[in-house]
């Protein structure tokens, strides 16, 4: 069976995601490119499941930029295909 990380990382090398204007405006406040944000996905881990969310489950990437800044990509699936990363951040 393919791990949910795995299926988040192959959206990634598909560009098959989204980023939501929120991320946007996080990733412009911390100083984070897209590309960053797909590093901390490709080679980070799934730090949390988080279920009570009435939109569907989300999931928290926890990994490194490009230059080697932690932090957190939050996403989660849209009609069982396509990604969107909900919000980026500076850990």
């Amino acid at each position: 069976m393919v791990s949910v990380l795995s299926t988040i990382q192959q959206r990634i090398v598909d560009r098959d995601y989204y980023l939501s204007s929120h991320a946007e405006e996080e990733m412009m406040d911390d100083g984070f490119e897209r590309a960053d944000v797909e590093n901390a996905i490709l080679k980070g881990f799934l730090e949390k499941k988080m279920t009570h969310d009435t939109r569907g489950t989300r999931y928290r990437i926890a990994g490194s930029s490009l230059s080697g800044r932690s932090m957190h990509v939050v996403c989660r699936f849209r009609e069982e295909a396509s990604l969107i990363i909900i919000t980026v951040y500076a850990i």
